[in-house]
């Protein structure tokens, strides 16, 4: 007997499965990297038209922030690069410590201001999409160790 996910006729994008959705921070950082890798890193805002004034394409489908990667696996259908859950801030905490920006720490413990820091390391010009996946897996490996 065949399950629905063998026999459907569509093709979910890796991120979308529901064997990678992510539960841990570990598994938000990988899901993130994967998001990535696959549509490019974004500086400056979440994802390009944000807040689809032009684009009616999925935010999953666009380059994306770290942030916004982070928020999007984490969401409940995987595409909202601007809701927040426990999940995305416990990810964006710890990746935040994690990450000097002009050779400082983030400064703050509030929310807000610890995903301003990560967005700022992200948007460092010449950024690479290469070196925010890289910061991700890092930070999996390394929380996976501690935990």
């Amino acid at each position: 007997m065949a399950t629905f996910l063998q026999t459907g006729s569509g093709v979910r994008p890796l991120h979308l499965s529901p064997q990678a959705r992510p539960v841990t921070v570990p598994q938000a950082f990988r899901a993130a990297a994967r998001l990535i890798a696959a549509n490019g890193h974004y500086q400056g805002d979440y994802c390009p038209d944000a807040f689809d004034r032009r684009l009616k394409s999925h935010h999953s489908t666009r380059p994306l922030s770290i942030v916004a990667a982070i928020r999007c696996v984490t969401s409940p259908h995987g595409d909202n690069p601007h809701r927040i859950s426990a999940l995305s801030e416990a990810a964006v905490k710890v990746l935040a410590s994690r990450l000097e920006v002009d050779g400082e720490p983030a400064w703050n413990d509030e929310p807000h201001h610890l995903e301003g820091h990560v967005a700022h390391w992200g948007d460092v010009e010449g950024r690479t999409t290469e070196a925010a996946v890289a910061v991700l897996e890092a930070a999996a490996d390394a929380n996976e160790v501690s935990v």
